[in-house]
């Protein structure tokens, strides 16, 4: 049986998860018609308009020197609608993944690509950089890029340490760092030493069916502190009062008409906070319905349960449109929070409000027309971009599905679009790419359309 997913199916789903029903267009056009056609059209439901996408198979090219994109958490489009992707280095399988930059190699491929990737239109590589460097201090955990209309690139940190942004050269030279760096906690002392497992040899608790009983695990072994962990110092707390640092930001956009930047400044933080462009000094800040944030844990998000008077963690975006209004993703609440430049509250919407753990928001882009007419949401929990009316917020159509190839995605992260109007997306954990959607024009979104943006000649089956 051949799997034909389409744009409706995809509205169809949405919809189940309680998200808002389909625009539908205006009727075109005014032609006489015999009556029984008009009755057949009548019982139609009219075909939404929304933009038309179809992914590049090929794009990006392969990079030289046997590089590969890590976890990707981070993607910007500059005024020459170059391509900035940010990746994690060190997210790989040593043994499997990075064989060329074990010590000694064990095989020719491969080495972790440069935090920094910069693609032109036809996606060759044509510069790179990042990384730790001389005078600041790189970001545990990068987390977001963003360029200004200046042509600088801001990278965020969203990692246990991380209080800081950071504001680089086109190139990559630094510039400043926005944000005091805060020492993080002391490193608790080592818990005693637990008392060696003897049940191999027939002497233990555990052997003889005492307190450790049949079946117990030996000690040492398990737990959180198991293989796979990171060291290092424990979580720096969060301050969401702070007129100095950031506690784990995720995404930055600006204003530059005021000289401003919007910071989702939610990690481990819960708030947007507002910071000037050149000396990077926070001016304001607020946090869900524009009220004061707090630092107390909040209850697991539930679709049964009233709103949380707080955004989740993480706050993923704080993206300003041209008509001045500050869209915030609460990935955890599965929701879009909108303000005024002041932090006043506009209004909300929710997105597939029935997704668990780590929620749907993941990142939002507009449309590039001058009234910015749609909204695309990241979703990396249903690996799919939404794409919503920005006025009405009322949810047009949605594409993707989860899986490897073109088209599909895992754990998508960021989205960005260039002057064109095409569309760029990231992917994090294991799903470490770059693509890009070409943009095909308005068209009614019909039974036609498919699910996964192949080409129509020789699509996916």
């Amino acid at each position: 049986m051949k799997r034909r997913p389409t744009l409706l199916l995809q509205a169809a789903a949405c919809a189940a998860f309680g998200a808002l029903a389909a625009v539908s267009a205006s009727p075109q056009g005014a032609s006489k018609a015999p009556a029984t056609t008009k009755a057949a059209a009548a019982s139609k439901p009219s075909a939404a308009l929304a933009p038309r996408f179809e992914v590049a198979m090929l794009w990006p090219k392969p990079m030289p020197n046997h590089w590969i994109e890590g976890s990707s958490v981070g993607v910007a489009v500059d005024a020459q609608d170059h391509v900035f992707v940010l990746n994690i280095g060190d997210a790989f399988n040593a043994r499997t993944e990075i064989g060329a930059a074990a010590t000694p190699p064990t095989g020719e491929c491969c080495s972790p690509a440069p935090s920094v990737l910069e693609f032109d239109q036809q996606g060759e590589l044509v510069g790179h950089w990042g990384g730790p460097g001389s005078g600041y201090s790189w970001p545990q955990t990068p987390s977001g890029i963003a360029i200004d209309k200046q042509g600088n690139v801001w990278i965020a940190g969203s990692g246990p340490n991380d209080t800081q942004l950071l504001k680089f050269s086109h190139d990559g030279k630094f510039l400043m760092a926005a944000g005091k760096a805060v020492a993080p906690p002391a490193v608790p002392a080592p818990a005693a030493a637990a008392a060696p497992d003897t049940a191999y040899q027939g002497v233990s608790g555990a052997a003889r069916g005492g307190a450790g009983g049949r079946g117990g695990a030996p000690a040492g072994r398990g737990g959180r502190g198991g293989r796979g962990g990171r060291a290092g110092p424990p979580p720096t707390p969060p301050n969401n009062a702070s007129m100095e640092s950031f506690a784990g930001a995720t995404r930055i956009s600006f204003d530059a008409s005021a000289n401003e930047a919007y910071v989702a400044d939610g990690s481990r933080n819960r708030r947007i906070a507002v910071i000037d462009m050149n000396t990077g000094a926070i001016k304001r800040f607020w946090g869900a319905y524009g009220k004061t944030p707090l630092d107390a844990a909040t209850p697991a998000y539930s679709p049964d349960a009233p709103a949380s008077q707080q955004f989740g963690t993480a706050v993923m975006c704080a993206e300003l449109s041209s008509d001045g209004l500050v869209y915030v993703c609460d990935r955890a609440n599965d929701r879009i929070q909108l303000f005024k430049k002041d932090g006043s509250f506009v209004k909300e919407q929710t997105v597939m409000p029935k997704t668990l753990r780590e929620g749907s928001v993941w990142d939002i882009a507009f449309s590039r027309d001058a009234a910015q007419r749609f909204l695309y949401v990241a979703d990396g929990m249903n690996n799919q971009v939404h794409v919503f009316d920005r006025q009405s917020l009322a949810l047009v159509a949605s594409f993707g599905d989860g899986g490897r190839v073109p088209g599909e995605f895992f754990a998508l992260h960021s989205i960005a679009t260039d002057s064109k109007g095409n569309i760029y997306t990231t992917e994090t954990y294991e799903g470490k790419r770059v693509q890009k959607f070409t943009y095909k024009g308005l068209g009614p979104v019909s039974a036609a359309g498919r699910a996964v943006l192949w080409p129509t000649s020789g699509g996916k089956p």
